[in-house]
């Protein structure tokens, strides 16, 4: 008979997670959560060492090897979402670990692709502030009044689940759709409305780029300095996959001297993002929390979808198992 006494529930930075009522099923696991990320491996390691449960946010605890071994109390592990590549897949089978995930919902990381690049282009938030502060119509963070992306062109890398319905949002907006990856198709571009390019054509005649891949040693860096270079200086880029898939220095150092006109980013390559971080003070940047897929549809499929992992782990019958 399996039981579980114990739940240690990471990284709810909006303190949420115990909203959801499906947690009622379960008055008899205790449940503790934490709102914080530990990236300190000793102090996590001592953090979780008691629980014989745990649910992570996504990718924000990674769980290497290293620190799996350091738990030996730990049964269940639950992420929220499909997969999760943070998280040592093999080290919890080769322990005995369950490693399981959950349903989600939609694809909310367009909706923030979106508002990216609109924000970026016609400078909502610059017209918020001025607004606020008693000015009426100022200049965007691009130095300009405001650029439609109608008649433009988007550049899609990556043109999958995501990056298809973020092409399908630019043809509706009016704009040309060319897309790259190292494994797209001519055919598969075209099914979407897109024209299939090879990158270094997308970075030369894109208005917008925008990045939609699965973080690998592949795709690490996949935009650096000379990927930055081929842009024109009046394109913006838009990251809401991962944030190493963008050389953070090259781009830094793209934006301060002036050689692409904006970046809109919701993910990076240190989350939560330090308060000195250099790209908090780069110029012409719209910056999001990694928003893509915090939406309260997204989150209720992620919590109730833990609870029936638990029960159906109890019940000697785990569901979407992962690895």
């Amino acid at each position: 008979m399996r039981s579980l006494q114990r739940l240690a529930i990471l990284d709810d930075y909006q303190g949420v997670a115990l909203r959801h009522p499906a947690w009622a099923r379960l008055p008899w696991l205790e449940k503790t959560v934490f709102r914080d990320t530990l990236t300190d491996e000793e102090a996590l390691a001592a953090r979780l060492a008691p629980f014989d449960a745990i649910l992570a946010m996504r990718e924000r605890t990674p769980f290497p090897r290293r620190l799996i071994e350091r738990l030996p109390r730990l049964r269940l592990l639950i992420t929220t979402g499909e997969r999760n590549r943070a998280i040592d897949a093999a080290a919890c089978r080769e322990r005995g670990i369950t490693l399981c995930g959950t349903p989600s919902f939609g694809a909310p990381t367009v909706e923030i692709t979106w508002g990216l690049i609109l924000c970026l282009l016609r400078g909502l938030p610059e017209q918020m502030a001025s607004l606020r502060a008693g000015r009426w119509q100022g200049l965007t963070a691009l130095g300009d009044v405001g650029r439609t992306v109608e008649g433009k062109v988007l550049g899609v890398i990556g043109l999958g689940k995501l990056g298809s319905r973020v092409a399908r949002v630019g043809q509706a907006f009016g704009m040309r759709v060319i897309a790259w990856s190292q494994n797209l198709t001519a055919e598969a571009a075209e099914a979407v409305g897109a024209l299939r390019v090879e990158k270094e054509r997308l970075l030369a005649e894109a208005d917008v780029v925008t990045l939609h891949l699965v973080l690998s040693e592949r795709t690490r860096g996949i935009i650096g300095a000379p990927e930055l270079a081929l842009m024109k200086p009046t394109a913006v880029i838009i990251n809401t996959s991962r944030g190493p898939l963008i050389e953070q220095q090259a781009l830094l150092a793209a934006l301060h001297e002036g050689r692409i006109a904006g970046a809109g980013l919701d993910v990076f390559d240190q989350e939560p993002l330090p308060a000195d971080h250099p790209l908090l003070s780069a110029p012409r940047t719209v910056l999001t929390p990694h928003l893509g897929y915090v939406t309260e549809e997204n989150y209720a499929a992620y919590f109730a979808g833990a609870v029936e992992a638990i029960e159906a782990y109890l019940a000697g019958q785990p569901i979407r198992v992962i690895g």
